[in-house]
């Protein structure tokens, strides 16, 4: 049955049509993957490294391309796909750097003559299960370390972006050996008839809390190993900085960064009640000024949200943030097009109290909440005081601080005087509700989640 893909920006325009994937073909797929992954495991890793180097350069030599896909059918600014693409391309050679690195430890063994040391195997087939609002780079993130340690992938993306995954899979097939890399495109019963299949080795999940529970029990049923990244609800504490316009400049793209729609995006301002009238005041003027636009457009900065649900979600949420009590200072409302596109002003909302629904639960959209403290330790308390740990921000320049800061966030990522964006080779990581399992994304314990260790006693002689 044909999927039709609807430009956010402007619902009537049809970007795209792709056939979804029979549940009846699952069992073929991943019998396919598997032959490919026994004749791709027997290649050395080094070269391997240097197969898969070639796939990115094919990657990126369609740059433009793949950035004009996320912008159609995700809705955000080309520039920020062009973003994503370039972002992920350093990422996946940031990963290709570790094809040729130590993949096991030497250990002094009890008895003579014996030389004891570990050493790793991949895993097998790989599932990739992805989301809508990073179509590339989040694919990236599971394909190139599966692919580096020797891996097959099927990748599954959310069925309101397929486009960036089907270019993956059609240059691999030009780069690399036959069904390799290979796409399914079909809903959630799809991805739950993967995450059961027994053929499957290992599933590297990212989206929703509730969903990735569901794929941890699936995948539990035939001991697959699992890796989930999923929501935030991620703060900036703002203490003191000497550069305050700095400071509220950075928070600003840290929560509005594709609409908002990011699980790393700032979307609560702790501040020092002495800040507080500055902070709103200064948030709100830089919501106020950002325009909505088609991602497609020149000179977008902030597109519109990725659907109808989307959009009726948001506006949802901050409806009851204004019958708890909350204050809307900048934008609050749904923006009316010629098109009927799914666009929601830049939101900035004070008065907040650590109770509310939006201080607590992930909005996913362009919404701020600022929230007033009056001491460290509180602050710190309505940091933490959340089921999710992915992400967290501090503004300032007080040693004590920063080392509480550091000791005590309940976060996988810190980010001290600076925006909640991850570098390339650094492990993209979250505890509580934000994650499951070994990071199955950036950073050298990637091979933790693709590979299975193996421990070696070896003597000469009987």
């Amino acid at each position: 049955m044909p999927i039709e893909i609807r430009n956010p920006a402007a619902p009537d325009d049809i970007v795209a049509t792709y056939d979804e994937t029979p549940a009846s073909a699952l069992d073929a797929h991943v019998a396919h993957a598997r032959k490919a992954q026994f004749d791709w495991a027997a290649i050395p890793q080094p070269e391997r490294g240097a197969m898969v180097a070639r796939y990115v350069d094919a990657l990126e030599a369609r740059a433009e391309n793949i950035a004009m896909s996320i912008t159609r059918e995700m809705g955000k600014p080309l520039a920020e796909s062009r973003g994503e693409v370039a972002k992920a391309i350093g990422e996946a050679r940031a990963c290709i750097g570790r094809a040729s690195a130590p993949i096991g430890e030497v250990f002094p063994s009890q008895v003579p003559g014996t030389v004891a040391y570990s050493t790793r195997r991949p895993r097998g087939v790989v599932l990739g299960i992805n989301p809508w609002n990073f179509p590339f780079s989040t694919p990236m993130r599971k394909a190139i370390p599966a692919l580096v340690y020797g891996n097959a992938i099927i990748l599954k993306p959310a069925s309101l972006t397929p486009g960036a995954i089907v270019l993956m899979a059609e240059i691999a097939a030009e780069i690399l050996p036959a069904n390799l890399v290979q796409a399914i495109i079909g809903g959630g019963a799809l991805g739950q008839a993967l995450s059961e299949h027994t053929g499957v080795d290992a599933i590297s999940f990212t989206g929703s809390v509730d969903v990735g529970k569901r794929v941890a029990k699936a995948a539990a049923g035939h001991l697959a190993e699992v890796s989930l990244e999923l929501g935030g609800k991620n703060p900036a504490i703002l203490n003191d900085a000497s550069d305050m316009d700095k400071a509220l400049d950075q928070i600003m793209a840290s929560a509005f960064a594709v609409c908002g729609q990011r699980c790393t995006a700032v979307s609560r301002v702790i501040v020092h009640r002495s800040l507080e009238e500055k902070a709103v005041s200064g948030l709100a003027e830089r919501a106020d000024a950002m325009q909505p636009m088609d991602g497609a457009a020149d000179g977008a900065k902030i597109g519109p949200l990725s659907s109808m649900q989307q959009l009726e979600d948001v506006s949802g949420f901050v409806s009851r943030a204004t019958q708890e009590g909350a204050f809307i200072a900048a934008g609050g409302r749904k923006l009316d097009t010629a098109t009927g596109g799914y666009f929601y002003a830049p939101t900035i909302l004070s008065g907040v109290t650590r109770g509310m629904e939006v201080a607590r639960d992930e909005v996913f959209g362009p919404v701020l909440s600022v929230i007033a403290y009056d001491t460290v330790d509180e602050a710190l308390s309505i940091a933490n005081d959340i089921a999710f740990g992915l992400s967290s921000c501090l503004y300032s320049e007080r040693t004590d601080i920063v080392e509480r800061f550091v000791a005590e966030s309940e976060s996988g990522m810190l980010h001290v005087n600076s925006g909640s964006f991850p570098e390339n080779h650094l492990p993209f990581v979250g505890v509580k509700d934000s994650a499951m399992g070994v990071g199955g994304s950036n950073g050298p314990s990637t091979i933790q989640f693709y590979t299975t260790e193996h421990t070696v006693y070896r003597r000469a002689t009987v």
